[in-house]
């Protein structure tokens, strides 16, 4: 089992349903020491399923007072890969521990 940290569109029902086939469930948590802005979504697939053309992004900070605000949720190995492929190139994958303590994966901005 995987724990999977999102801070935006992987939150949305419709997405979920449409990446992973069914409704996640999960629990609200923090990220601490990073940041969040916004990215243009230029992948029409993804802008389908989120309906949006605009997502949140963050990035490391290293500043205490900096908090994020998402769910973590629990999904199997194929599932993760299902993540993978749904987030653009402007995003890669870490592990982190959250406010909880909890050590789970989440997508941050791409250094490029």
């Amino acid at each position: 089992m995987n724990k999977l940290f999102s801070y935006g569109t992987l939150q949305y029902k419709k997405v979920q349903i449409e990446t992973f086939g069914r409704e996640l469930k999960g629990k609200i948590d923090k990220l601490i020491g990073y940041k969040i802005s916004i990215i243009k979504i230029n992948n029409q697939d993804v802008v389908s399923k989120s309906e949006k053309s605009e997502h949140p992004i963050i990035e490391f900070t290293g500043n205490y007072k900096d908090k994020v605000k998402g769910v973590l949720f629990y999904i199997n190995n194929e599932e993760l890969i299902k993540a993978d492929s749904y987030e653009v190139e402007e995003y890669k994958r870490i592990k982190v521990i959250l406010e909880s303590g909890e050590k789970a994966w989440v997508y941050v901005k791409s250094k490029s």
